[in-house]
């Protein structure tokens, strides 16, 4: 946890991101049916999914590590990091939709993919609400982390699985072929990967940033 505090790898992802933008809008892409030069939202829309999974991921871990320990750290770790992907998540459901108005001719046109993400999405404002509807600490920290921990993999179900049994209009479901079958060639790839990196990265970013904020909070309540 100590590289949170260093400066390094926070100054490379601002140039990483800045170059990852400029990039995305200006450097050549495959010319591809249907997509055109919409292909160029591939660079932002599927990082934010990328970003959201990380900080999921994580605050899956810190979940854990509270029921196992009670340390109230772990439990705040958590919930910020869910915080933060859910604003990685916003950003995940309006760049897919502006890319389908164009793609497919609607913001939302009841794709199954598009759904399963509205439900998954609605399973973690639960999770918000959840939190927020119980007084007691401890108990809302051990419900919490609890829901936590199974919400994840019902997510990962609902936009990874099930989609991909049924028809869909999405690429890499329902027997489209995914972007990797597609001819991305290096101009994609030197901007796409490092745009996951980064915008992981940043979510981190943040989500530290909420934790420390969350932290001074938590402690000056205990001190008054």
């Amino acid at each position: 946890m100590k590289f949170i505090y260093q400066t390094w790898w926070k100054v490379l992802v601002v140039v990483t991101i800045v170059y990852t933008l400029f990039a995305g809008l200006m450097f050549g892409v495959p010319r591809l049916a249907i997509l055109h030069e919409t292909i160029r939202n591939l660079y932002f829309h599927v990082p934010m999914w990328m970003a959201m999974l990380t900080v999921f991921v994580i605050s899956v871990y810190y979940s854990i590590l509270y029921l196992n320990t009670g340390k109230e750290e772990y439990y705040l770790i958590a919930v910020e990091c869910v915080n933060t992907g859910m604003m990685f998540y916003v950003l995940g459901l309006l760049t897919g939709m502006i890319w389908a108005k164009f793609a497919w001719g609607a913001y939302w046109s009841g794709d199954p993919k598009q759904n399963s993400a509205a439900i998954a999405f609605l399973l973690y404002c639960a999770y918000l609400v959840l939190r927020n509807s119980i007084d007691e600490e401890q108990k809302r920290a051990k419900i919490s982390a609890i829901y936590n921990i199974f919400a994840f993999p019902i997510m990962i179900v609902l936009i990874f699985v099930l989609p991909r049994m049924t028809d869909s209009l999405h690429p890499g479901s329902g027997g489209n072929p995914g972007f990797n079958k597609y001819d991305l060639d290096s101009r994609m790839r030197v901007v796409l990967y490092p745009a996951f990196i980064a915008w992981s990265f940043l979510a981190i970013w943040i989500a530290s940033l909420r934790y420390r904020i969350r932290l001074i909070e938590y402690k000056r309540n205990e001190i008054s």
